[in-house]
């Protein structure tokens, strides 16, 4: 190499500062990368003499012509571009037989480069997974399968918990995975998820629920969790094999608190009415409503509502929820498929002679039939159902029964409900509303003079946007739960027992001053508890899947 350098002396008969430490740069630069070729090479067991050879003497022959070409710039980008060409194809080499992680020169890896890997190690620390068997697993050592699933898991978790998330959810398709937050039971896509890097996740979560990694085909559920911050946090995993790949949905588990009925948010009135229950010695309440509706909370909250002391209480379900003290629970299981029904589950029920009985899910007409004859042999009966509203769950469980007289003669009310995002108290904005929009809801401009909606962006003194801490850029933080509620007469049993279509069910009902759903939500939307758009999101979404069930 001192020759290069003397003939350079030589040839132009002076020697450029810049450009010898131009040349001097260059030229150290170049043998590390040699020494990492070779090292990277030996560790991936792919001919490291082999690649190390290519890139060593791309740069040796291309300093040659660099110094033989006459111009400085010109010889220098040569040099430049053959060891660059030549570096590239060795990483274009090693990237594809490593895994998204391990790839260098990428986005990620670059902005890596930038960040305190310390800071993130002590993060992975201070995030601690505990199995299913209460083993903790500590972070395992970096560059290695178990250290990958870990830091996928790490990154997944916990952003889904910052976001509130309440289940995560991950759908296979040919390229990547999509990924699907659900909080305060709105749907919300994530940025997908290369499928190299998804199979560490699910090896690595398997392994916390206890599950088998190496099946992909069948159903496979458990549970693991997390402390954080002297908390614990509990999640569910389950997997299942499709035609794109395997599907996985992680749960957030809480432990479900089981309201009274002061706790539900109602309106005076419609507390009032649901309070009166504790009276009625004989009757059917149905409790209606579309799936993750909050039925189960308000199904459990009636129950509640009477003292378990002093009157004997029964229920049967199919998936409970939370405990629920002092009172008698019969579950219905998969191993009863084969050798009863849920009808006959009941009526084991009934046969114990208690005072009240809760009734799960009911949806077919053997099953409903008994939870009649047990409100006309004197038992108060609460039967939850799916409905889209109160109208169609009184022709639902008339349908059921399959006896007008009986099923109309033993109902004492129903329920229909929904649940709505509470807008955030930290960034909703107000904003003056469009007449005619409150023209179409019948709302009074004198009591709508200023609506909410959630807050777009947050800006700090600065200027500059931010997320908003509490609600994480949704907007709304929580739901609360809007109801339908009437409880019948005599009078009004007689009018429904005339009446010859639900359509005249609904006249009756209105001319008893029941309020109907849209209503109840709009005096949450005129409170500024809710937004508009919200309401609509909820009962608009609920007709378009009524309308595609027959498709």
């Amino acid at each position: 190499m001192p020759e290069l350098l003397l003939a350079t002396v030589e040839y132009g008969g002076y020697i450029s500062v810049i450009e010898l430490v131009i040349f001097l740069v260059l030229f150290f630069a170049w043998l590390p990368l040699v020494g990492w070729v070779y090292r990277d090479a030996e560790a991936l067991d792919t001919n490291e003499g082999f690649w190390a050879g290519i890139v060593f003497g791309a740069g040796a022959v291309a300093l040659i012509v660099w110094q033989l070409i006459p111009v400085f710039i010109i010889g220098m980008l040569f040099y430049m571009i053959a060891v660059a060409a030549t570096s590239m194809s060795y990483v274009m080499h090693r990237n594809a037989k490593v895994p998204d992680f391990d790839r260098v020169l990428t986005a990620e890896h670059i902005k890596g480069l930038f960040s305190n890997e310390q800071k993130k190690l002590d993060a992975l620390k201070g995030f601690l997974f505990i199995t299913s068997n209460n083993n903790e697993v500590p972070v395992p050592e970096p560059r290695t399968p178990d250290f990958f699933g870990f830091k996928a898991a790490y990154n997944i978790l916990s952003d889904a918990m910052w976001r509130r998330a309440s289940d995560v959810v991950f759908a296979p398709t040919q390229q990547d995975y999509n990924v699907t937050y659900y909080i305060d039971g709105a749907a919300l896509k994530q940025p997908g998820i290369l499928r190299d890097q998804m199979d560490y996740f699910i090896s690595f979560v398997k392994h916390l629920a206890g599950l088998d990694p190496d099946e992909k085909r069948k159903p496979q559920k458990g549970k693991f969790r997390i402390y954080k911050n002297e908390e614990n946090t509990y999640w569910e995993v389950a997997t299942a094999g499709s035609t794109a790949g395997e599907q996985v949905l992680l749960k957030h588990l809480t432990q479900e608190k089981i309201d009274k009925l002061a706790d539900l948010g109602l309106p005076p009135d419609q507390y009032k009415l649901l309070s009166s229950l504790t009276r009625a010695k004989h009757g059917v309440f149905l409790v209606a409503g579309p799936k993750k509706a909050g039925v189960t909370t308000t199904f459990y909250a009636l129950l509640r509502n009477h003292d378990a002391f002093m009157n004997s209480i029964s229920t049967l379900e199919k998936k409970p929820t939370a405990e629920l003290a002092n009172i008698t629970r019969k579950i219905y299981t998969l191993g009863d498929t084969g050798t009863t029904t849920y009808a006959k589950k009941l009526l084991e029920v009934v046969r114990m002679e208690p005072d009240i009985v809760g009734v799960a899910d009911c949806d077919d007409a053997e099953t409903a039939k008994v939870a009649c004859a047990a409100a006309k042999d004197g038992k108060l009966v609460y039967v939850t159902m799916e409905a889209e509203n109160s109208i169609k769950a009184v022709g639902k469980w008339m349908k059921l029964v399959d006896n007008k007289g009986a099923a109309v003669g033993n109902l004492i009310g129903v329920s229909n409900q929904r649940l709505l995002r509470k807008l955030c108290e930290e960034c909703k904005q107000a904003y003056e509303p469009n007449k005619e929009l409150l023209r179409k809801f019948n709302i009074p401009a004198d009591k709508a003079k200023a609506l909410y909606r959630a807050g777009k962006e947050i800006y700090d003194k600065r200027g500059k946007a931010r997320i908003c801490e509490n609600c994480q850029g949704t907007g709304f933080v929580g739901r609360m739960c809007v109801y339908e509620i009437i409880l019948l007469n005599d009078e009004l049993r007689r009018a429904i027992f005339q009446a010859k279509s639900l359509a005249e069910v609904g006249t009756h009902f209105r001319r008893a001053k029941m309020l109907y759903l849209q209503e109840q939500a709009l005096k949450k939307v005129i409170s500024g508890i809710t937004a508009i758009n919200e309401v609509i999101r909820i009962l608009s979404g609920a007709k378009k899947q009524n309308r595609a069930k027959p498709q």
